[in-house]
């Protein structure tokens, strides 16, 4: 099956359909640069620019970068906060004429990861971080995905943890690696400490890069491997809510 793929994030928007039943895109990305302010109507008019740009008709899914119930989006921290109370899935749905699913941008990333990536076959309790404009969190255990945790809103040093561990804060503050990845690291700890996590799946754009940081990390228990599908996870995780496929084979 064949399916659009589209990752809505608060930098950028990506989209390509994905072989469901492999986790392959079938053409190259398109990304454009997520509008500002970031409001439903801009959004969708950049959904809408996309599934053009494939001549799309068929089953769409999206991720947003939020927690989300039932299509509709609860949280907005990193997007402008008007879409919260948005039913998303309606919104694109109307825009580009087909029905939409849609879920929390990183609960896809881990869920294409735990099929196709890093954690396929792991049976024990997995974290999945995004690293990005914030940090997104996927947890599973036994397989079956938590949703909607948002770790990266884990307070830590009186701030979310986003605000210190992200990508963005690393290129805000001009860090380089050694003291970003310090950051990383106590807010690693802190998840451990609160989950015990088997294995731990690093993603978002920085995870290209992960031979830089990953070693610098230290006294964690938990194996930690960056994601294997990078920075399309978000794009294979959202076909896969669109099609119904398991989480895990």
């Amino acid at each position: 099956m064949h399916v659009l793929g589209i990752d809505i994030g608060g930098t950028g928007i990506k989209a390509a359909p994905v072989d469901v039943a492999t986790g392959t895109l079938l053409a190259d990305r398109q990304k454009i640069a997520t509008p500002h302010p970031s409001t439903p109507g801009a959004v969708t008019d950049v959904v809408r620019e996309l599934a053009n740009s494939f001549g799309w008709s068929g089953a769409a899914g999206a991720t947003f970068p939020g927690v989300i119930t039932g299509g509709t989006v609860r949280t907005a921290a990193n997007v402008d906060r008007s879409w919260i109370g948005t039913d998303a899935s309606a919104l694109f749905g109307k825009a580009i004429g087909t029905e939409v699913a849609v879920l929390n941008d990183a609960d896809a990333a881990g869920i294409a990861e735990m099929t196709f990536g890093a954690g396929k076959g792991e049976r024990g309790t997995v974290l999945m971080l995004t690293f990005g404009t914030g940090i997104g969190s996927a947890l599973f255990t036994g397989g079956l995905l938590v949703p909607n945790t948002e770790f990266g809103h884990v307070e830590i040093r009186g701030k979310d943890a986003e605000k210190r561990a992200s990508e963005h804060a690393k290129q805000q503050h001009g860090w380089g690696w050694k003291s970003w990845a310090a950051r990383v690291d106590e807010f690693l700890h802190h998840m451990e400490a609160l989950l015990s996590p088997d294995l731990i799946i690093v993603g978002g754009g920085i995870s290209r890069e992960s031979d830089k940081w990953v070693p610098l990390l230290s006294g964690i228990r938990a194996k930690i491997v960056p994601a294997a599908l990078q920075n399309d996870a978000g794009i294979v995780g959202a076909a896969m809510a669109a099609a119904g496929v398991a989480v895990t084979r």
